[in-house]
């Protein structure tokens, strides 16, 4: 097959693999200096601004794109996503790259793909740490495992320093096979320098441009043990290394399939500890366990580092499900707080004045009640503020903002609390001064909770407002419509004193908008009672809508130049 690429499909999964030798074979000779991740291919990707931009490999990017503006491919990607349900998609070497890249630009477009995973195997680094970043605060980093064999050098070649004065061509080449056709002594000086420059990155002495994401598989004729912190993954980086030689280096890259082979079977068969006696403790055994599948022998000088390196990862793993417990422990100590909240939302409702949830916390006086529902609303905010600091470091489990409980408490706490931090922010005046609520005030935990909402109906099919309602919400199902209540009622004012006809029509539409999209809502139920209080101001509005409607034709005089029927809704 000419191609290089090749697709195969089993039942409702497509694999997509990548080949290193034919790509690398028409790859850019250019440097391998990074470059941003152009926004049009990768939009969906956070983007920490300009000074600090998730940056590529030029030469791998320029490969990918070579491939991306395929008719071919492009052809057989539209077909693969129109007739399955999940993407594997794979590569070794060059190949892997692109294979990570592609992945990347179908996380960042195609939502309504259900499954994309991408494994590489040697792989070389692709982008800088922000890169990495980026992924993570995605919540992707889970659909990329990386397979590096013991002393492969290629995913450790873009470690060394650029340009390389000894060896021009490890700068200036990015198809990686330049290694191959090495001297002896070349192969041994880049094995050197490689192994040097692993040394001072993993004990952080300097930085690297180039930086790991997602999970890296190490495997050896002993094992695999899978990491997924960076720092930690360079330090195995260079840790396995040790043992090695310029020969093996490149042996390794050549012998995945034989890797895959042999960890294939240990993991199905029993396997037998080789190293000596176990450790009696069930921790110690299983670090000394993934020391053996590392390939490193206890007696080695390298191998209390390795141990060190290992026990951190575990750590690392364990924390994200200790912090998840914790704030699971936490969740239950705070909901007494979003009951009495609860609470007091169903005596406004019910209260003589009429006014319902929202304008009574908007109005609010300095009663006792009052002031402990405000601190309760305060304390509830600093609590889930926690949880996305922690979830956006990477400190949760990757599947967190997926789980139901979590989606569904923090849909929960955006419904009944949100409308509080709309009316202080009208009732402190912020309108005024920053502009209204929807542009300028809504606090960012409550877009990532819509995010993780409507992500769950994306990725299980699942449509949350398709039942039928025989009576009203306990909470309205837009969080934000009183901020559009009061954007109406604003515009309401302001139309009145407009003197620009395009200016009025146009205000006229959008109050015209929300009208309909109001009446859509109580229509299916999807609101809660209070909106439809006798003085709410969701009511004030009806009817000073309806009171501006009547003197329409008053304005027509005003404006003799726009026909009648554009002006009246």
């Amino acid at each position: 097959m000419d191609s290089h690429f090749a697709v195969i499909k089993v039942g409702g999964t497509a694999y997509v693999a990548f080949s290193g030798i034919k790509l690398a074979a028409g790859v850019d000779q250019s440097c391998r200096n990074l470059v941003p991740l152009p926004d049009e291919l990768f939009s969906g990707l956070c983007m920490d601004g300009p000074d600090n931009p998730p940056m590529v490999h030029a030469g791998l990017l320029h490969l990918f794109l070579s491939v991306y503006t395929d008719n071919f491919f492009r052809n057989q990607m539209v077909e693969i996503m129109n007739t399955t349900k999940s993407l594997v998609i794979t590569g070794h070497s060059v190949g892997g790259a692109i294979a990570s890249l592609l992945a990347l630009w179908l996380l960042s477009h195609l939502q309504t793909v259900c499954s994309v995973i991408c494994i590489t195997f040697g792989s070389p680094m692709l982008g800088n740490e922000s890169y990495s970043q980026a992924i993570l605060q995605e919540r992707w980093a889970g659909h990329f495992c990386h397979v590096v064999s013991q002393h492969d050098i290629v995913p450790r070649l873009l470690f060394a320093p650029s340009p390389t004065p000894l060896i021009p061509l490890a700068s200036s080449s990015c198809s990686f096979q330049f290694i191959f056709h090495l001297s002896e002594e070349n192969k041994t000086l880049l094995f050197r320098i490689v192994l040097a420059s692993l040394e001072v990155i993993s004990k952080g002495e300097c930085k690297s441009s180039f930086w790991p994401f997602g999970s890296y598989l190490f495997c050896t004729n002993m094992g695999a043990v899978c990491v997924d912190n960076g720092m930690l993954i360079v330090k195995l980086l260079y840790l396995t290394l040790l043992n090695g030689s310029p020969s093996s280096s490149l042996d390794d890259h050549l012998g995945y399939t034989h890797f895959i082979q042999k960890v294939h079977w240990q993991f199905i068969e029993s396997r037998c500890f080789v190293g000596g006696n176990l450790p009696e403790a069930s921790y110690e055994a299983g670090i000394t366990l993934a020391l053996e599948s590392l390939g490193i022998a206890s007696h080695e000088l390298n191998s209390e580092d390795a141990k060190k390196a290992l026990k951190e990862a575990k750590k690392s793993g364990r924390t994200r499900n200790h912090n998840s417990a914790n704030l699971a422990i936490d969740l239950s100590k705070i909901n007494p707080l979003r009951a009495q909240i609860e609470w007091y939302k169903a005596s406004c409702d019910k209260s003589s004045d009429q006014m319902g949830y929202y304008d009574s916390y908007k109005q609010r006086g300095a009663s006792k009640r009052d002031f402990k529902v405000n601190m309760n609303r305060i304390r509830l905010a600093k609590f889930w503020d926690s949880v996305i600091d922690k979830w956006e470091k990477n400190q949760l489990p990757y599947d967190f903002h997926k789980r139901a409980k979590w989606v569904n408490a923090s849909q929960f706490y955006k419904l009944l609390v949100e409308p509080l931090d709309i009316a202080e922010y009208y009732r402190s005046g912020m309108h005024r001064v920053k502009g209204h609520y929807m542009q300028h005030g809504r606090e960012r935990r409550y877009k990532i909770f819509d995010t993780w909402w409507n992500d769950g109906e994306v990725e299980n099919g699942t449509d949350h407002t398709t039942a039928a309602r025989s009576r009203f919400a306990s909470s309205t199902q837009d969080s934000c419509f009183w901020a559009k209540v009061e954007e109406a009622r604003d515009r309401l004012i302001k139309v009145r004193a407009e003197a620009d006809a395009r200016n009025f029509v146009k205000m006229l539409e959008d109050i015209t908008k929300f009208d309909q999209y109001a009446r859509r809502l109580i229509e299916n139920k999807e609101v809660s009672k209070d909106v439809l209080a006798k003085n709410s101001s969701y009511t004030l509005f009806i009817e000073e809508w309806k009171e501006f409607q009547s003197q329409l034709q008053l304005v027509q005089a005003h404006f003799p130049g726009i026909p009648e029927g554009e002006m009246v809704p």
